[in-house]
């Protein structure tokens, strides 16, 4: 992955971006995509759209969401300890210990996930997962008049940033989920830069997809396309205490994932796995029999319908501090994207046949 690919990477997992606190990963996905597409905006959501105009009359929208999980600021005790709700999925199993930042109008307040000691727990305690109510952050404060100056009711919080990168071209960060689909956005507009299109792509960094796939929701409303992709994260199965009979058999650097089922149009799987023969890209197929949890489901459910398909990343330990993809993967994806966008034009019927 060349440099500027890979700080945009960068860029985009270290920005906070909890469903509803998007907009400084909106602002590193904005800055990256003026240089290649024709036009960038913002919607009144949040979404941000980068178009880049092909020479036909189709439309099609591909989609990456921003948002990442997190935590929000619920209450404030009397001793000045912070008690939480989750945004999007969290497991509370994994917080005791952790390193969080909090981001509040005067700048970021750095705190850690408290429990009680193993030594004050009775058995059965130590036995059961924590309950979000067993759980607070510690930010130094004496009491809750002091904790109130620092922080507020409702600032968002992330754990803690930064991206790691290990062997085999694979990159540990908190947020892969979903700033690889973003990432793939705006990378396609970059290997798209200097080829002429029929098709006019929009290109979105949606938000608030953890919490109900909405970002999607108005900004595919809004564009009315003809054909949508989503670019998302899927659950790898490559490691210990996976149920590949239930969960199937996805691995990192085995390249990206093409899902099949109810949620994706046939025209346009047939043409991606087409695509990825004919350009000799890896690829890994996962069975999708009803609709996804990704974009593309509300995709294609908008307006009369859009022919829809959905292009993943594996990803392990989803939803969690440790998320880790293959840059690898996300290259490969973009690829495939790319030259399956090449391939449309007017002519192109997505009606599924027999």
């Amino acid at each position: 992955m060349d440099r500027e690919l890979k700080e945009f990477f960068r860029s985009l997992v270290e920005a906070p971006s909890p469903s509803g606190f998007e907009q400084p990963a909106q602002e590193v996905y904005r800055k990256f995509t003026r240089k290649y597409a024709d036009e960038v905006r913002t919607d009144v959501h949040g979404n941000v759209i980068a178009l880049k105009k092909g020479k036909g009359k189709l439309k099609m929208m591909i989609s990456g969401h921003a948002d990442e999980v997190g935590l929000m600021v619920n209450y404030i005790d009397d001793n000045g300890f912070i008690y939480f709700s989750p945004i999007g999925g969290v497991d509370f199993s994994l917080l005791p210990g952790l390193k969080v930042d909090i981001y509040t109008k005067k700048g970021k307040i750095r705190g850690v996930v408290g429990r009680k000691a193993i030594h004050m727990m009775e058995k059965d305690e130590r036995e059961k997962a924590p309950r979000r109510e067993d759980l607070w952050i510690d930010i130094g404060a004496k009491d809750k008049e002091e904790a109130e100056r620092m922080v507020s009711i409702g600032d968002p919080i992330t754990f803690q940033l930064g991206m790691e990168e290990m062997p085999n071209d694979l990159v540990l960060t908190k947020a892969t989920d979903n700033k690889s689909g973003v990432f793939a956005c705006g990378a396609l507009l970059k290997y798209l830069n200097d080829i002429e299109i029929q098709v006019n792509l929009y290109c979105v960094s949606s938000v608030q997809e953890e919490i109900g796939l909405r970002g999607a929701r108005t900004s595919a409303y809004g564009i009315n396309p003809d054909i949508g992709l989503a670019f998302d994260v899927t659950t790898a199965t490559d490691h210990p205490n996976t149920n590949k009979k239930k969960y199937g058999d996805i691995s990192l650097n085995r390249g990206p994932v093409i899902a099949r089922g109810a949620n994706i149009n046939p025209a346009i799987y047939n043409m991606i796995i087409e695509t990825a023969v004919e350009k000799k890209i890896k690829y890994q197929i996962e069975g999708a029999p009803r609709g996804t949890g990704t974009d593309a489901n509300i995709m294609q459910v908008t307006r009369s319908g859009i022919a829809t398909g959905l292009i993943s990343f594996p990803n392990r330990y989803m939803h969690t501090p440790v998320e880790i993809v293959s840059l690898r993967d996300l290259e490969e994806a973009v690829k495939l994207g790319g030259e399956f966008i090449k391939k449309i034009d007017d002519s192109i019927d997505f009606t599924p046949k027999i």
